[in-house]
């Protein structure tokens, strides 16, 4: 392409529309006819141009014509209401049910490490002893110990507050690390495996597995499933950055990150509630079988939104990813 040529031919039409996009009174419908050609055209030139004769200074006006005036033409887009009830009704149970084959067996996987890890600290006082003294442990494991006092050391609504901030991080991390292949998803997922089987071997020790089970399940269930499914979307973004499949990397990294994005806005709010359990139920005076009633009865509510409400969504097209129309323009290729 001859640079000087191409610019000689097309640049009235570039100016011209400028000027359309610089007005400040109401187009004509002949001149909004008009723009909405030139925009086209506009975006077929700076597509020839890229893939042609890249210049970055007429590369950057172009660019910022066709954004001017892709916004002039499609207007500003408000959100409402009924994106919030579209959301939280189609785009997050969508997301979560679709990548149900990564989140599943990754909490399947962790329970079981945690479970074993739990077992191992119990069955060996060695490492009992590494973790602790004895005296410290015994305070940690008792009637009335650190274990037990944790959940009413402070007001509910502030420690609700606070466990809500350090989850919605920990998934907001293993959703954005999610890119860097996937390991430090897995760093992530053990460190919360790794406490979770601390507390059941320490407490499994001293014969008070019930007391622990009865503290951590009214909200842990819900609480756990937020961090297994923030871990195996992080980790499907990861495995997306090494097998794309048929689209681009950069599309699939796009599509995908955009999908996570939204499912870590979907479980602050799961998170919330958990948070709201582990601030006002778990420390409540509610006899144990009615507090672990209320976080199976919470867990069971999710998997069901996930699975009734997501698995319609996704039989109907939906991915998870934002509407066709919130997305970037992407330009045309060249021949």
């Amino acid at each position: 392409m001859d640079l000087d040529v191409f610019i000689t031919a097309h640049s009235a039409e570039w100016d011209r529309l400028e000027t359309l996009l610089s007005r400040k009174r109401r187009l004509t419908g002949a001149e909004a006819d008009e723009l909405v050609a030139l925009y086209q055209r506009t975006t077929t030139h700076l597509s020839l141009l890229l893939s042609s004769a890249p210049d970055p200074a007429l590369t950057s006006r172009l660019t910022s014509l066709v954004a001017r005036a892709r916004s002039t033409v499609t207007g500003a887009r408000k959100a409402s209401w009924r994106d919030t009830a579209r959301f939280f009704t189609t785009a997050f149970p969508a997301a979560v049910y679709r990548l149900r084959h990564w989140w599943i067996p990754t909490a399947i996987l962790s329970t079981v490490v945690a479970a074993l890890m739990g077992w191992w600290i119990a069955a060996h006082p060695e490492v009992q002893a590494a973790i602790g003294a004895p005296e410290d442990l015994r305070d940690m494991t008792r009637p009335g110990g650190q274990y037990e006092t944790y959940y009413s050391s402070h007001p509910a609504a502030s420690f609700a507050a606070q466990v809500w901030t350090n989850n919605a991080q920990a998934v907001a991390l293993c959703l954005v690390l999610g890119a860097f292949a996937g390991l430090p998803v897995l760093w992530i997922l053990f460190q919360n495996m790794l406490n979770l089987g601390v507390g059941i071997g320490l407490m499994s020790s001293a014969g008070r597995l019930d007391t622990f089970l009865g503290l951590i399940l009214p909200h842990g269930l819900l609480e756990l499933t937020a961090v297994f499914v923030a871990a195996g979307i992080g980790l499907r973004l990861g495995w997306t950055l090494i097998d794309p499949g048929p689209r681009t990397r950069r599309t699939a990294l796009a599509e995908e990150g955009r999908s996570a994005l939204g499912v870590a806005i979907g479980l602050a709010a799961v998170l919330f509630i958990s948070g709201a359990l582990e601030g006002f139920v778990t420390p409540s005076g509610l006899p144990t079988w009615g507090r672990i009633g209320i976080g199976i009865a919470a867990e069971l509510a999710f998997l069901l939104y996930v699975y009734v409400l997501g698995g319609r969504a996704v039989r109907a097209g939906a991915t998870g990813d934002v509407d066709l129309a919130d997305r970037e323009a992407a330009l045309p290729t060249a021949a």
